[in-house]
């Protein structure tokens, strides 16, 4: 005799998305249950899985079988266990770095009350570490036994997985041997996942790699062992390794908010971000720099492509096969060929490189809406001098459906590296730009009394500034791997989501 579910629909479950299976012993509330009432005894299950809501959330569910046959439902219950531990991918015991100041300093609250009972349903064992200052999980991971981890995790904002990730990889290449202050060296590819709960400000790397800022939905994302190839991008100058970026390299408008924004302000809270961005705005600086690049040619696809990046992008994964064919071939040896430098010299008012498309809430198709996540390279975007109301224009064009490209003001590329120079690192440091080196002064807007002070812009870093302006950039394919699948395509059927039965697995 089969089971019959509590529920009156049916519920369709891929085994790759169940989360738990669970004996369950009925009370005599519960047995008096239609035909079932008179039974002496029910044995039954309860299935916990995935279920998906709108806009790439995703819940716990569970449904219940239940049936008068023992040895039936030990049956079903045994059989799904033994198809959930075939299920390599997932973790089995994290390590979790929680930030309790981050964004609304709700970071603990939220591990406890939400992620953690998942994690137990899951059978996950878990070492959590509150950090104490900045750097602490950084430093951490180079103390650690991080090889015993499947994964690790981070409950904070993209400044707390900013600090994760530089810990993962600066530890992957001082085990390796790799002197990251080379910028031409191949670095170590880091196969311990990372795993973003967002609770910050901003969780902007979260929402572009999974479609939501949602803690519930992120767990869920580690507990079934999602895992999600992400380009980085080294950044140097004169030989010294700076900082690792995954979303946005910003100079001029968003390094000018980065500055403006500092500690005094953090008593805003997000509005800072408002009150610094409409300042920026209104002074309008541009700044006189040569950006010299070497175009992405391998790559498949342009940043003025209509589609966008999804779970089981074809892009991404050529780039995963090219990888590993030239992995094969000439290992950890970085071959930089022969391509053409381009170089690009002008006033800009921004200049962007995203590895990915940086969308978040305001701005749902983000500063490069083609951008891909794991294609090996970065979308390079310049925004030369113009109006303000041009300006104003195409910052609009981040919140609608409109292409944020076409003006006439707006150039963009594909690339694989960079470098940028501006006359003040011209002059003081001589030795960063081997190609393409001019010499230009650096503008503020025709207005000196509003500007004349400003000697020239920040790059902000994924929200951390850099202490130079001359800097060298190179995208690192695939260095790292995320608990997520990339952004589903949206399902019409949220309900039809889901392709295959439980009752198929048997």
């Amino acid at each position: 005799q089969k089971g019959s579910c509590v529920h009156t629909e049916n519920c369709f479950v891929p085994i790759s998305e169940i989360i738990a299976v669970e004996e369950r012993e009925f009370n005599k509330k519960q047995r008096n249950i239609g035909r079932w009432q008179k039974m002496a005894k029910l044995h039954a299950f309860t299935v916990y899985y995935v279920k998906r809501a709108r806009n790439h959330r995703w819940r716990c569910s569970d449904v219940t079988f239940w049936c008068v046959d023992e040895h039936l439902c030990n049956q079903w219950t045994q059989a799904l266990k033994e198809s959930l531990e075939m299920q390599k991918s997932r973790p089995k015991q994290l390590l979790v770095y929680i930030n309790p100041y981050g964004g609304k300093r709700q970071g603990k609250r939220i591990y406890e009350q939400k992620v953690a009972p998942l994690f137990n349903l899951a059978s996950i064992s878990t070492d959590v570490v509150i950090t104490e200052h900045a750097n602490h999980a950084k430093d951490n991971l180079f103390e650690v036994n991080i090889y015993k981890y499947d994964g690790v995790v981070c409950v904070g904002g993209d400044g707390m997985f900013s600090e994760v990730m530089h810990g993962l990889i600066g530890r992957m290449q001082k085990d390796s041997g790799i002197d990251q202050n080379n910028p031409k060296a191949s670095l170590v590819q880091c196969n311990i996942r990372i795993g973003i709960i967002p609770a910050g400000s901003t969780d902007c790397i979260c929402y572009s790699t999974v479609g939501i800022s949602d803690p519930v939905t992120s767990a869920l994302h580690i507990i079934v062992g999602d895992c999600q190839p992400l380009d980085v991008s080294s950044v140097h100058h004169n030989n010294t390794f700076l900082k690792y970026s995954v979303s946005l390299l910003g100079y001029g408008f968003y390094g000018d908010i980065l500055k403006d924004n500092s500690e005094k302000k953090r008593w805003m809270g997000p509005m800072r971000y408002d009150y610094s961005g409409f300042k920026t705005f209104l002074s309008h600086h541009y700044y006189e720099g040569t950006i010299a690049y070497q175009p992405a040619k391998r790559t498949h696809g342009s940043p003025r492509d209509k589609e966008s990046c999804r779970t089981g992008c074809y892009i991404c994964k050529k780039s995963e096969k090219q990888l590993a064919e030239q992995t094969k071939e000439h290992g950890l040896k970085h071959e930089e060929g022969e391509e053409e430098w381009k170089v690009i010299k002008g006033k800009f008012l921004a200049i962007n490189a995203v590895n990915m498309s940086c969308a978040c809430p305001r701005s749902p198709k983000g500063l490069s809406p083609a951008a891909h996540l794991a294609d090996g390279s970065a979308d390079l975007i310049l925004v030369r001098k113009c109006s303000r109301f041009d300006f104003l224009r195409y910052l609009v064009r981040h919140t609608n459906q409109d292409d944020q490209f076409d003006f006439p003001f707006v150039d963009v590329y594909r690339v694989k590296c960079f470098q940028f120079t501006s006359k003040l690192s011209e002059d003081n440091e001589s030795n960063v730009m081997d190609i393409g080196k001019k010499r230009f002064g650096q503008f503020c807007r025709d207005h000196p009394a509003c500007c004349c002070n400003i000697v020239n812009s920040t790059w902000n870093c994924d929200g951390e500034t850099l202490d130079s302006s001359a800097i060298e950039v190179r995208v690192h394919c695939q260095l790292m791997k995320l608990f997520a699948r990339g952004i589903e395509e949206n399902c019409k059927d949220e309900a039809a989501c889901s392709q295959s039965s439980i009752e198929q697995l048997l």
